[in-house]
């Protein structure tokens, strides 16, 4: 099988092989793949591995050899899934390999708001305790986890790893509905009873506010005005999940008029940002309560590494005519 990653860095970073695809056929992998060398890269592959290349109809027409589409993430909104039906083209992800990571991301980022411990070292090493007058040296209010009200939008993988980790802190957990999921069961130890909060209901009552739904019409600018002003004045709004959830220049005006307490951020609309975006303006007002990470949450070593692994089996899979991981 004629087997072409087109876009390795993300997930290799230059340091972690493909040999376990590489012993399914013939490979050619790619760091990147501009739009306009989709076709000349894959136009002879049988398997065509992308991590966030898109692949539409126009694409894919030009490419009679294609059998499979091994997507090198778990969301699937880089490829026309509905063509691949009609013309028969097994597309796989990976879903939940990042749960891990991306719940400890979070965590990291509440951490980071409420009890910013990495601020001391730069002030202690130069004799900033040594000249306290007191034994304890503090730069400012600190504040712990327990005891807040955590609302979570997602329950799947990474929603309930947060929610397990979130219970760990001592922290209220609460499972908010989101515009058009089926109403589930909430995770074990997710209150309340058997099913979801009503989301505005959520939102009067949590501290914080972690996003982790899928990128669906139904909840594309879902983090609009409304959705924020009914949010608990002063409350923390995490997205780890797809920043096209929120819309951004609300989110901007909530957090310049104060209502929102801060907004952790590992996504946003347009990735990577202009080098103008609002939410990135040192000079803004709210610069000092709004902290972005590029888009890293899920990327640590061995995140990367088992993501390689179950690329490769979901393609030995579908070479062994079972059905692992299907999304078509």
């Amino acid at each position: 099988m004629r087997i072409v990653v087109l876009d390795a860095f993300s997930v290799d970073q230059g340091e972690l092989a493909w040999d376990a695809l590489a012993a399914l056929g013939e490979l050619a992998v790619h760091a990147r793949t501009a739009p306009a060398a989709v076709h000349d890269r894959a136009r002879d592959r049988e398997a065509v591995l992308t991590n966030k290349v898109v692949l539409a109809p126009r694409d894919l027409e030009a490419l009679p050899a294609l059998r499979y589409i091994g997507v090198v993430a778990t969301g699937t909104n880089v490829v026309d899934l509905e063509f691949c039906r009609a013309r028969g083209i097994a597309v796989t992800n990976v879903p939940g390999y990042a749960a891990g990571a991306v719940a400890e991301h979070v965590f990291a980022m509440l951490l980071h708001w409420f009890d910013d411990v990495s601020a001391y070292g730069p002030r202690v090493k130069p004799n900033g305790w040594s000249e306290s007058p007191d034994y304890c040296f503090f730069l400012g209010r600190r504040q712990g986890l327990a005891d807040k009200t955590l609302a979570l939008l997602g329950l799947g993988h990474i929603g309930r790893r947060v929610a397990q980790i979130g219970r760990a802190f001592g922290m209220n957990v609460v499972a908010a509905a989101v515009p058009g999921s089926a109403a589930e069961l909430c995770a074990e130890g997710v209150r309340p009873d058997q099913g979801r909060v009503e989301l505005f209901s959520a939102l009067a009552e949590a501290d914080v506010v972690s996003l982790h739904c899928p990128l669906t019409e139904r909840t594309r600018g879902l983090v609009d005005r409304r959705f924020l002003r009914a949010m608990k004045p002063g409350a923390v709004l995490v997205n780890t999940s797809r920043g096209a959830l929120v819309d951004e220049a609300a989110l901007a005006e909530a957090l310049k008029e104060g209502r929102l307490g801060a907004a952790l951020l590992d996504v946003l609309a347009q990735e990577p940002p202009p080098r103008d975006h609002p939410l990135l303006d040192p000079a803004a007002p709210f610069a000092d309560r709004i902290l972005v990470t590029p888009h890293m949450s899920w990327g640590t070593v061995e995140t990367r590494r088992l993501l390689i692994a179950e690329v490769a089996e979901n393609l030995a899979a579908f070479q062994r005519g079972e059905r692992r991981n299907r999304v078509d």
